[in-house]
């Protein structure tokens, strides 16, 4: 398996069952332990259509902390034991990060698909999913090993303080809607997608995960995947617009809906609630006893929940509310009353004015020695511009003119460019898979000599049909006036070309959604790219429309075709 840099794990959480171990062995979240409530997910309370397979179970290995997994991951702490398997937070000792660990009995009876749900979720290689690093049978055991997020929330604990704003809302389903459709395209499902499973980053960016590996570990499968998931997403968006579970059943620490009522719109549950997130939520939830708003399709696959977000009013992040500065209130100094000891209460004190500083001694001493001065600096002068006047007849007009350096000569200081420092990196996939999500932050390490690469195309330079294009969406921190983009290539040749968008997110939902601000053609191995259009962001999408023909790179272990590889990304405002 591909090693990656960062670390979370999918907990394994249980439904319903009681865990075999003390309270310390129940199930967490990415590191935060989690209430006994949140635990309660059953299968029935999400909706989601999954069914249980039949299967002996397997006791759950002895295992302890400390124990040492291919001589390289040390389990540290049990998150949760229960239906045969255990799951722990534990420690690569060769890459020194943490990550979570999935550990089962090779003879259970879920074993083989475990394994098989694990590296198929490994080879889709998405970032948008927290990662499976690698799965192994090994020595009477079968375990996976997972990312682990210390930062990232889960949406039900970020629900117990009250929905999402209509923004974060938009965010979410539109980054898991098609997270879960590129999944499906390859033939993946999760069906265990609830509030426990989808994260929010301290980037703001949503993650999901457990995918199809949730499901194989509880044995849970569908003869409709696309409309389970699909389902699963409407009721993530119904909870949070509503904190509420959109059905009859508490789960995830949500109360579910009043018995007898049905599934009424969120807009009817909780007042304010945005009207197309509310119509969008029952689209997907359509098939489950809801009922579309205006007779609308339902939605019954990602994909057409995904056509569905494009073809609304984006939702804009709301305006940072301006707080006016406190009134000006003069200083005790200012007032002329610093040093001088507090009036009592009642008594009003007269006010001395302050003598004449000049009227002293001292102070006429000091006019007359200005005056004196004053005097002598205008003799000195008048004498100066005398000799000076004399002087100009005996000396030839200066054919050396100075240059004019005003704004509107030709010298006029230009404002030197400012480089911008990228904050985070972050592959935009469009269609199909991934290059080389794991190396997006080589183009921003400070080394040339460290690459991000694309697959090699068989044709080109276009790299369309295969794809509209790949590329990296760049976070700058804060937003940003940028006005050039300079990348080092590795490949040159007929021909490489760049286009720059700007986007409101790490994650954007597709390429419509955002504005072109350039694009630039070059041959060589480097490639400036000037903003033709001046806008403000905070997210830059450096795309790659166009690469050139190159041979087998030893070095970068890519094989002969269209490809180029990108070293070092550097922006300037």
């Amino acid at each position: 398996m591909a090693e990656r840099s960062t670390a979370a794990v999918d907990v394994a959480d249980n439904s319903g069952e009681q865990p075999l171990t003390a309270k310390a062995d129940q199930s967490t979240a990415d590191g935060v332990a989690n209430d006994p409530e949140r635990d309660t997910d059953s299968d029935e309370a999400q909706g989601s259509g999954g069914t249980e397979g039949p299967g002996r179970k397997a006791s759950a290995p002895e295992l302890h902390s400390g124990h040492k997994l291919a001589r390289r991951y040390r389990l540290e702490e049990c998150v949760t034991r229960l239906d045969g398997f255990s799951s722990w937070r534990a420690v690569d000792e060769k890459l020194r990060r943490a990550v979570g660990v999935h550990v089962l009995p090779a003879d259970h009876a879920r074993a083989r698909s475990v394994l098989a749900a694990a590296r198929s979720s490994a080879l889709l290689g998405d970032p948008r999913f927290v990662q499976v690093l690698d799965a192994v049978e090994e020595n009477d055991l079968v375990y996976v090993v997972h990312e682990w997020l210390p930062d990232a929330t889960e949406l039900s604990t970020l629900l117990t303080g009250g929905p999402l704003e209509p923004h974060d809302a938009y965010q979410m389903v539109s980054q898991v809607a098609a997270a879960m459709a590129a999944a499906h395209r390859e033939g993946l499902a999760h069906l265990r997608l609830n509030p426990n499973a989808v994260l929010r980053t301290s980037t703001g960016q949503w993650r999901i995960r457990g995918l199809a590996v949730n499901a194989a570990l509880r044995g849970i499968s569908s003869t409709t995947p696309q409309r389970a998931d699909t389902e699963a997403i409407g009721a993530l968006l119904y909870a949070a617009l509503t904190q509420r579970w959109p059905y009859e059943n508490d789960a995830y620490g949500l109360a579910g809906l009043p018995k007898d009522i049905g599934l009424i719109p969120p807009d009817q549950v909780r007042a304010g609630v945005h009207r197309g997130l509310s119509e969008l939520s029952m689209r997907a939830l359509v098939n489950d006893g809801a009922t579309a708003s205006r007779h609308e399709a339902p939605c019954t696959t990602p994909e057409e929940l995904v056509k569905a977000i494009g073809e609304m009013p984006r939702i804009r992040p709301p305006e940072p509310a301006f707080t006016a500065p406190p009134d000006y209130q003069r200083t005790t100094y200012q007032q002329g009353s610093y040093g001088r000891p507090a009036a009592h209460a009642g008594a009003t004190q007269p006010i001395v004015p302050p003598p004449s500083p000049l009227q002293s001694r001292t102070g006429k001493a000091l006019k007359w020695a200005v005056s004196a001065l004053l005097i002598a600096a205008l003799g000195l002068g008048s004498w100066q511009l005398a000799d000076a006047l004399m002087n100009s007849g005996d000396k030839p007009d200066d054919t050396n003119k100075s240059q004019t350096t005003d704004g509107g000569g030709k010298n006029a200081v230009k404002p030197k460019p400012v480089p911008i420092k990228i904050q985070n990196g972050q592959e935009f996939v469009a269609t199909g898979g991934a290059q080389s999500p794991g190396n997006v932050p080589n183009t921003y390490d400070g080394d040339a000599s460290t690459y991000w690469k694309t697959k090699s195309f068989n044709e080109g330079p276009p790299i369309a049909p295969y794809k509209p294009g790949v590329g990296i969406v760049y976070d700058l921190g804060s937003a940003k006036q940028v006005s050039t983009a300079t990348l080092d290539l590795r490949y040159g040749g007929d021909h490489t070309t760049v286009e720059l968008y700007a986007t409101d997110s790490l994650t954007p939902a597709s390429l419509d959604s955002m504005t072109k601000i350039g694009s630039a053609t070059t041959t060589g191995t480097t490639a400036t790219v000037k903003v033709a259009k001046q806008v403000k962001t905070q997210y830059v999408l450096v795309w790659l429309t166009a690469v050139p023909n190159s041979g087998y790179d030893s070095t970068l272990y890519s094989r002969a075709g269209y490809k180029q590889a990108i070293g070092e990304v550097k922006f300037t405002g």
